[in-house]
């Protein structure tokens, strides 16, 4: 009996938790996501060369970045399913893309970019369902 109501404080304790995450991360997210959109829509600039520069970057850069979405978002919609939610981030890569060659700007359409969008995306998901409620 103790066990039992032991595991239903834990797991009502854990909800919460999950709930209060949930809650930070629906204001975090509109917020990531505009400042996502501006950076990834804004003029090109010439590239210079730093000392942490490699052949690249910019693939790791999107991966990282569509990860973080990826979090904010099935964070934000835990209940969501996985196919909406691969969808909505899909579109959105495929978008901000078109949308780069399109403008003009110095920026052009890469497919490695969406992949990278599009693996990181999966790393996001992947951390949230799989560490996330370890911790909480």
């Amino acid at each position: 009996m103790v066990q039992i109501t032991l595991n239903c404080f834990l797991l009502k304790n854990t909800r919460q938790s999950l709930d209060k995450i949930s809650k930070i991360t629906s204001k975090i997210l509109p917020i990531y996501w505009a400042f996502l959109t501006y950076m990834l829509l804004k003029p090109g600039e010439e590239n210079r060369e730093y000392w942490f520069m490699f052949s690249g970057i910019d693939k790791v850069l999107h991966l990282s970045i569509f990860a973080a979405l990826g979090f904010f978002l099935i964070s934000a919609f835990p209940k969501i399913k996985f196919s909406y939610f691969f969808q909505i981030i899909l579109i959105y890569a495929f978008l901000t893309e078109i949308l780069q060659e399109e403008m003009g700007l110095g920026r052009s359409m890469e497919t490695l970019d969406i992949v990278a969008d599009a693996i990181g995306c999966l790393i996001g998901y992947y951390i949230y369902k799989r560490i996330v409620p370890r911790f909480f």
